[in-house]
């Protein structure tokens, strides 16, 4: 059983629950806001996941295992990263998840991540910050 911090990042944007979902789940508009990575999934509950690309001059395959899909509600996998620094077992494998719901602003995002230290939950709420901030400058 996980008991380290969850890391939440809660925000609103400006756009209908569907385009929302689909910034979150298309590959070619994902790569577009989180740092170029390439997504490929085929988004069915036990399917692999997996990010690729080049950060900072660095190539990198980070993955995971989608364990939940209801369109346009919520969506979770496990991820690891290649860069964590830890051995890849399944303790140490992240747990992601996205939840999108209507508000009369336009969608409520709520993105947690389980399994962290202190520290590095907080860097993930940060960075989360980031990656949506970008998200937003293309579908607002």
């Amino acid at each position: 059983m996980q008991n380290r911090p969850v890391a939440t990042y809660r925000t609103t944007i400006k756009a209908p629950v569907e385009r929302v979902w689909e910034a979150l789940t298309n590959a070619e508009i994902v790569k577009q806001y989180f740092f170029g990575s390439n997504q490929q999934t085929d988004w069915k509950v036990g399917s692999p996941i997996k990010w690729t690309g080049e950060y900072e001059g660095k190539p990198y395959e980070d993955k995971g295992v989608v364990r939940e899909f209801i369109p346009n509600k919520r969506l979770s996998y496990d991820y690891f990263s290649s860069w964590s620094g830890v051995e890849e077992k399944p303790e140490n494998y992240l747990q992601v998840t996205y939840e999108v719901k209507p508000v009369a602003e336009g969608t409520e995002l709520t993105i947690t991540q389980t399994n962290y230290d202190e520290e590095k939950a907080k860097h993930s709420s940060e960075n989360w910050a980031y990656v949506i901030g970008e998200m937003k400058k293309i579908i607002e």
